[in-house]
């Protein structure tokens, strides 16, 4: 039972524990009894649970005549019910890190995938910030309407003022761009984005947050499955420019959220977020969104502009709760 209980590796946390330190003494440890039963039950595994302010690992061996007593030790009573907790879920895990429903990560001695310390939730863009929307749509209305466009002449992110039509006429012209292939399988990632989120996701908890609509819900899910598996937590939709259907703002759904951090493309979005306390980073890709050039972002505090992922990438998450 030693030798297994050696070997096991949710176990060897306790032994590489310090049992004293000159700087730590042993006193300050809260030590524990541990009771190991043996019973024939025949099952080979063992538990470990916690009664009466105590550890107690059950285990079963074939002889019925053994009953010993072991002693293990734990920093505190938290260490012995973050233990018990962990042992209960191991099925999630980011590059051999632990992290839980409450998003925890870090790392605590003796423990080196033992959740710590809470994820920042990062909320994340949809259009021109993971995906080329714009360029897609782009040849839809040269295809449909003969109108040639480059994404140079977005000066505003408002379709209608660069199409010259009204609002409901642009409106009805992305909806149906949004049954066709141009936007079906003609949106491809934005170079970059894949690998950095991949690394922030490891410190962040990341969210997709997007002005979208509701009525492309579940390409746009399948669309981020594909592209993006595995990094975002959660996704959601403010309904933005839709035929039906209520909207939400995306300040209203960071704060629901929690969101210290907003990784958008459009700077209506910025500012809205930054006054109420969120920080954004403004990604305008290789410095060619127009849109992005004004000067009420440019003098926000709250407010950083970035051109490319590998600048987002290289940003401190942990600085980001302070606001710096």
């Amino acid at each position: 039972m030693a030798s297994l209980a050696r070997n096991d590796p949710f176990l060897k946390g306790f032994h590489s524990l310090p049992l004293q330190s000159p700087t730590r003494p042993q006193s300050s440890l809260l030590f524990r009894n541990v009771n190991v039963s043996f019973d024939n039950s025949g099952s080979p595994d063992f538990r470990i649970n916690r009664g009466g302010g105590a550890l107690m690992l059950k285990g079963c061996c074939s002889d019925s005549s053994r009953d010993q007593k072991a002693r293990a030790f734990a920093p505190n009573n938290q260490l012995v019910r973050d233990f018990e907790a962990r042992l209960e879920d191991r099925s999630t895990s980011i590059n051999g890190r632990f992290v839980d429903d409450h998003g925890l990560c870090g790392m605590l001695p003796g423990f080196p995938d033992f959740p710590l310390t809470e994820k920042i939730v990062v909320a994340v863009d949809v259009d021109e910030v993971l995906g080329n929307f714009v360029s897609a749509l782009n040849r839809f209305i040269a295809d449909r309407y003969s109108l040639n466009h480059s994404v140079s002449e977005y000066h505003v992110y408002e379709f209608f003022r660069i199409w010259n039509c009204s609002r409901d006429e642009a409106d009805f012209r992305v909806h149906e761009f949004f049954k066709t292939p141009y936007f079906k399988t003609g949106i491809y990632p934005i170079p970059g984005a894949q690998k950095a989120l991949h690394k922030l996701s490891r410190l962040c908890k990341l969210s997709v947050v997007t002005s979208r609509q509701n009525v492309i819900k579940d390409h746009t899910v399948k669309w981020l499955e594909k592209h993006y598996p595995g990094v975002f937590h959660e996704m959601h939709f403010g309904n933005h420019f839709a035929l039906d259907g209520e909207s939400k703002s995306k300040s209203e759904i960071c704060r629901s959220l929690g969101a210290k951090v907003l990784i958008d493309d459009n700077p209506r979005y910025a500012i809205e977020c930054a006054e109420v306390g969120i920080r954004v980073l403004l990604f305008d890709y290789e410095n060619s969104y127009p849109w992005c050039k004004t000067d009420s972002v440019d003098q926000h505090p709250l407010v950083t502009k970035v051109h490319n992922w590998d600048q987002v990438a290289v940003r401190r998450p942990t600085k980001w709760r302070s606001g710096v």
